[in-house]
């Protein structure tokens, strides 16, 4: 391993863990993507940290708050912890160009396609950019790794229909195929 460093997925949220709901702050609306909780849990099983990295525009624009976002946040790790998966960091930006207060930023370092949430991440958790993934249904999700140094996969969930193959390393039909096209890379 690179200077001690170990590889790591870092994920989006809504559209590649769970289901797409638009600004998901119900902890009752949570519906995981099938076979997500299985894939998070052969990754916890190898030792590769699970990261996840979202957009949160609806804290910053006021339509829900911090503790509707960890409610929802509860809810997945509750889900999760049923197959014996769990996450090792969740990183959240509620900046947006149309945020409130002092969420309102044109283009803060933390919002995808920015990195910041991957580098912060990456620092806190011991992680080697260079052989890690990020894993998500939008471009801004790609470009967000890209930018961080790391490999991009697409998958076809939530928004992921919609946008070009050719921006990703590797394109999956869900959470769970690319997870299992990653372990083969990792080995």
């Amino acid at each position: 391993m690179t200077s001690g460093r170990v590889p790591a997925v870092f994920l989006d949220r809504d559209g590649t863990l769970n289901e797409e709901v638009g600004y998901l702050h119900r902890p009752e609306e949570v519906v995981l993507i099938p076979g997500c909780a299985r894939a998070l849990a052969r990754l916890n099983a190898r030792g590769v940290p699970v990261l996840v990295v979202t957009n949160q525009a609806g804290i910053g624009r006021g339509k829900f708050g911090w503790a509707d976002f960890q409610a929802v946040m509860e809810r997945i790790a509750f889900l999760l912890a049923a197959a014996g998966a769990h996450l090792d960091g969740v990183y959240a930006a509620p900046h947006h160009a149309k945020g409130l207060g002092d969420y309102a930023h044109p283009d803060h370092p933390d919002r995808k396609p920015n990195p910041g949430m991957l580098l912060r991440a990456a620092q806190e958790h011991g992680v080697d950019l260079s052989r890690s993934w990020m894993i998500g249904d939008k471009a801004i999700d790609l470009e967000a790794g890209r930018h961080a140094g790391c490999r991009v996969a697409l998958v076809r969930t939530g928004y992921g229909s919609q946008v070009d193959a050719g921006l990703a390393d590797l394109v999956a039909a869900d959470l769970g195929a690319a997870v299992d096209l990653i372990l083969q890379e990792l080995s």
